[in-house]
């Protein structure tokens, strides 16, 4: 005889509006507390909160919730990431600029992105979404929801700034790290070169998410010299600005800093968050993988910036990357290019950036 809670669990697929409505909202507990009434019949709950995603806003808000919490389960996740249909679904819905969930939404493509099987996003097209995009891409058009939708610029009840983490782990394949530094046909930028003016942002889930992606995007070696040259990417002033605080340096020092690391303010405030500091000092280890990489942080001088983080942020992981730097930038280079040691430095997926998103 089924329990009271596998009966509300049947209610998902009920005729009537509002029985639908407060099964959904009464679940949404039991996602974290009793994930496996989900998983009964073969998955047939999970078939049924798929559906209710295009439901009422309401109803698919708690439906989308209940997925975004059960994602961490592999049985799930596959279930999810496997199904075509529903991801075209997600995606028409993220791209709609009166889409009341969108950032639930964007919650759960990072979930759904700590799967291999989200690779095939990579060379999925759809029509284009006017108003927003005039890409054929997938990628593209998260890309411009992702800029243009910051601070409810495009949809008033989203901001999209979940989509960072999406990005982030795009960027572990090869795929992904091709796509970031490849100029797009579309508008002709090269896509990482949108996500670094980030780097500051006020939301901490973007500028967390970026710093990820970043790195995971420095793990491509032949990418370097446009990742670092100033006019492309020029991506260091990017991640040099957040790790520095309000610091004086003499001008012997300051003289060869980048124009935008030039006379900050007295009240410019660093990061506050040290693992995001940590993930910019581990892209700059990654950089020092190239002789170019090395010889271009020492034109513009980034020790004294590196000391001074190190000086100023009393964490164990930021200190030890800061060690690890000064001893690339400061050693004399060897004669044989082989004898240089790549940093050792873990992809992002190691870190926090891979946990699966929750909501209670």
């Amino acid at each position: 005889m089924p329990t009271e809670l596998e009966e509300l669990v049947d209610f998902l697929h009920h005729g009537n509006t509002q029985i639908r409505q407060i099964a959904a909202e009464n679940l949404v507990g039991y996602s974290k507390s009793q994930p496996s009434v989900f998983k009964v019949g073969q998955l047939t709950p999970i078939k049924d909160l798929k559906l209710l995603v295009r439901d009422y806003a309401p109803i698919a808000q708690n439906a989308v919730t209940i997925l975004i919490n059960l994602s961490d389960d592999k049985e799930v996740l596959k279930n999810l990431v496997s199904d075509d249909a529903f991801l075209e679904s997600l995606l028409a819905r993220i791209v709609d600029e009166k889409e009341a969930n969108a950032n639930f939404i964007a919650m759960l493509l990072a979930n759904l992105a700590k799967s291999d099987q989200i690779k095939m996003i990579m060379s999925k097209t759809r029509n284009v979404p006017k108003g927003l995009s005039t890409s054929t891409k997938v990628m593209d058009q998260l890309m411009d929801c992702f800029v243009k939708g910051a601070e409810g610029r495009y949809n008033k009840k989203a901001d999209y700034d979940y989509l960072a983490y999406f990005f982030a782990d795009i960027a572990k394949f090869p795929e992904g790290r091709e796509y970031f530094v490849t100029e797009q046909e579309y508008d002709h930028v090269v896509p990482i070169s949108k996500l670094v003016v980030f780097t500051e942002y006020d939301s901490d889930i973007r500028r967390r998410g970026i710093a990820s992606a970043i790195k995971n995007v420095a793990f491509d070696v032949p990418s370097h010299s446009l990742l670092i040259s100033e006019s492309a990417v020029n991506l260091l002033p990017y991640i040099l600005l957040p790790i520095t605080g309000s610091e004086e340096y003499p001008d012997d020092e300051s003289n060869s800093f980048p124009p935008d690391l030039q006379l900050l303010p007295p009240d410019k405030s660093r990061e506050s968050d040290p693992t995001i500091i940590n993930t910019h000092l581990e892209t700059l280890l990654l950089l020092t993988t190239s002789r170019e990489g090395r010889d271009y942080m020492r034109q513009i001088n980034v020790y004294p910036m590196i000391r001074e983080t190190h000086a100023h942020v009393d964490h164990e992981d930021v200190q030890d990357a800061c060690d690890r730097l000064v001893q690339v930038l400061m050693r004399d280079e060897p004669e044989d290019p082989a004898a240089v040691e790549p940093p050792k430095t873990e992809p992002v997926p190691e870190d926090d950036d891979d946990k699966i998103i929750d909501v209670f």
